[in-house]
């Protein structure tokens, strides 16, 4: 490992330089990317376009699976470092490399079939009374380089060839990635891997680079170089909103897909809260608890009928809560955080504490707490997300109130009903509301888990996302890098490559 930035096939050093902060072994020094750097792979990417965005469907799709292969080549090495630096178990990031392949392989798959492209012809009608029609071809075509910015929870899946870089490269754009602080090391060995696959195919070498953090001055570069068409962001409300502002104050304003965060709520309608409460409550829990609580898809909320069923909810996810193990979190400022969040719902009027975990340094076991519904409606902290493992129990008065809360919550990457053949009528009112709320509407099951897939939606409204059209993961978020165009009366003897 060189610790340097990757620009268009070569390694580069910055001026300065910054080191790791790994939850195990020794920190590395690395070299900090500067806004000199991004502005080189910028340019290289922009280069790159003129040929790699009018490749081959098939080209393009034997490249994502050299990615692949590279990968995986590198499993050990990635899997050592990708421990040490982020504190997540192995079998978790053996998992995620997996869902990283799987996901480069898929889009192979979907490229190959060439329905994504949308291709339309309306053929001309030249005898069309009172005017023809002309020739008309449209198709989906790629808007060039694009940016990504790797994610602190997911330093595969979500990062260097994740989803976004995937997506993107499957379109045809030439990606520029900024790597994650968490994880740099876990990010360069994966640029390696997809420099190899590049190099082996002789693609122009500016259709991939990564750029090591920098700090703000380099994420805000890279969303302002007039050569970025479109921004992949996984990360924080705060700063994806920073970056977002940045992307619409442009001269020319581009397209920004953050995913921002979400609480997740579930609401416990009456009769699977009787027959299946305890159930449920040792599901909840596992999810809440899951990874430390570090998934964009933690269910935090659950909302639930005031009554005896209720009671033994509570108590059963209290007990199996209280005696998941301690974990660690991915970083100190994830972990701060945290500590943050739940102090903020701790102090706040009528939050009674059901379970009082640990959040020691890295180190986290979940919180749990109870609210009524009344109180919750009444102050909106509650309703923000907690980052890690916390829960919150709310009370409402009874199921016809679920309407009530289900209206105050923003927009969410997910929300679950649980549901049993009695609570229809209930549901068939829910449904309308939370399918506006969401961009994944669950029954009877838990949302951390988030299948790759045709059909699968991860997005939402503000501020889970901002653009509730979209979504970064799945074969669908491939229309994130592309545009329709509209070719008219194309002479013959000039081809339409789809």
């Amino acid at each position: 490992m060189n610790g340097h930035s990757l620009i268009a096939g070569e390694w580069m050093a910055g001026n300065s330089s910054f080191q790791s902060a790994p939850a195990t072994g020794t920190p590395r020094t690395y070299s900090a990317g500067t806004p000199e750097l991004v502005a080189r792979a910028c340019a290289a990417a922009e280069d790159a376009f003129s040929s790699y965005g009018y490749s081959t469907r098939e080209d393009r799709a034997v490249f994502l699976e050299r990615v692949a292969d590279e990968i995986e080549k590198r499993g050990a090495d990635i899997t050592e470092i990708g421990c040490a630096e982020t504190g997540l178990p192995a079998p978790r990031m053996e998992g995620e490399r997996g869902r990283t392949t799987g996901q480069l392989r898929l889009f192979a798959s979907h490229i190959r079939d060439g329905a994504y492209l949308d291709y339309r012809r309306d053929a001309a009608l030249p005898d069309r009374q009172p005017l023809p029609r002309p020739d008309l071809k449209m198709v989906q075509r790629p808007i060039g380089p694009v940016a990504v910015f790797g994610a602190s929870n997911f330093p595969l899946a979500f990062s260097t060839a994740g989803g976004d870089t995937a997506a993107a490269l499957a379109a045809g754009c030439p990606v520029v990635v900024k790597g994650h602080p968490a994880h740099p090391g876990t990010g360069e060995i994966v640029a390696e891997a997809i420099d190899a696959a590049r190099e082996a195919l002789s693609l122009h070498p500016g259709v991939f680079s990564f750029v090591q953090d920098g700090g703000v001055a380099v994420g805000g570069a890279l969303v302002q170089n007039p050569f970025i068409k479109a921004v992949g962001f996984t990360g924080s409300l705060r700063g994806g909103r920073a970056l977002f502002d940045l992307c619409a104050a442009r001269e020319e304003p581009i397209p920004f897909f953050g995913e921002l965060g979400s609480v997740n709520p579930m609401f416990l309608l009456p009769a699977a809260l009787k027959s299946r409460g305890a159930e449920i409550a040792q599901g909840w829990a596992a999810s809440l608890t899951m990874g430390a609580g570090q998934f964009c898809t933690n269910p935090g909320l659950a909302i639930v009928p005031d009554g005896p069923d209720a009671q033994t909810f509570i108590t059963e996810a209290a007990e199996a809560i209280q005696a998941a193990a301690s974990q660690t979190m991915l970083t100190d400022g994830i972990a701060q955080a945290f500590r943050d969040g739940r102090d903020r719902i701790a102090s706040a009027p009528e939050v009674t504490t059901l379970v009082s975990g640990t959040a020691e340094n890295r180190d986290a076991s979940a919180f749990l707490y109870q609210v009524s519904a009344e109180a919750f409606e009444a102050n909106p902290d509650l309703s923000h997300e907690v980052f890690g493992p916390l829960g919150l129990v709310v009370v409402a008065r009874d199921a016809d109130a679920f309407t009530t809360i289900a209206r105050t919550l923003e927009g969410q990457l997910t929300a679950t009903v649980h549901m049993d053949s009695a609570d229809v009528p209930h549901a068939s009112i829910l449904l309308p509301i939370l399918e506006r709320k969401a961009g994944r509407v669950l029954f009877n099951g838990f949302p951390t888990g988030v299948e790759v897939a045709d059909s699968m939606v991860h997005g939402g409204p503000y501020p889970a996302s901002t653009n509730f059209g979209a979504t970064s993961v799945g074969t669908l978020s491939i229309r994130r890098f592309l545009r329709p165009v509209c070719y008219q009366n194309v002479p013959e003897e000039i081809s339409i490559d789809i």
